[in-house]
């Protein structure tokens, strides 16, 4: 489905409301860590992510270092918002395919990780990406959407967008999951 492109005035609008639902996530958050094992195994999928919205648990290291934050995660959907900047650059002047990459492989497997029961884990084992639009610091947020395609006893797919506020896509990935029996 094409992106719809917006008036400069809804853009406005949707910068300031992304922003206003990140700010109100960040007075919530905790510093950076990694979640035990035995509580990964012990809780289905979305209720670790509802803990993380809430400030019950850690967001993960590599969101601080690539400025991404988690926004919303219902089962089967999960939406993380970056900050494309002059950190994430490539040679060329343009944020490197690694950092479209990392957002969206984020999205895509915690949309399949929001799904699982307690007990149940994942892996990526395969990431398509299509890279269709340049994306600058000009751009001040992006969203990167995900959401599950097929959940089976061992394997999960999910498709994702990742879009600006005008509704611009920049890219759009797909995502094959191992899913396997918790060890604690």
């Amino acid at each position: 489905m094409p992106a719809t492109s917006s008036s400069p005035e809804q853009t406005a609008a949707t910068i300031e409301r992304w922003r206003a639902e990140e700010a109100a996530l960040g007075s919530r958050a905790r510093e950076p860590g990694v979640i035990d094992t035995a509580r990964l195994a012990a809780q289905p999928g979305i209720a670790l992510f509802q803990a993380m919205l809430a400030g019950e648990l850690p967001p993960p290291p590599i969101s601080r270092t690539l400025d991404f934050t988690l926004i919303s995660a219902e089962p089967g959907r999960v939406v993380f918002q970056g900050k494309p900047g002059h950190a994430q650059y490539n040679p060329l002047g343009t944020v490197h395919g690694g950092w479209f990459a990392t957002l969206l492989d984020s999205a895509l497997a915690c949309a399949v990780h929001s799904a699982l029961p307690a007990g149940r884990l994942y892996t990526t084992v395969e990431l398509k990406i299509n890279i269709v639009k340049a994306l600058t610091e000009k751009v001040p947020l992006v969203r990167a959407t995900g959401h599950v395609v097929h959940l089976g006893r061992s394997m999960g797919t999910a498709e994702g967008r990742l879009t600006g506020p005008d509704g611009a896509l920049y890219a759009h990935a797909s995502t094959t999951c191992f899913i396997f029996e918790a060890k604690t």
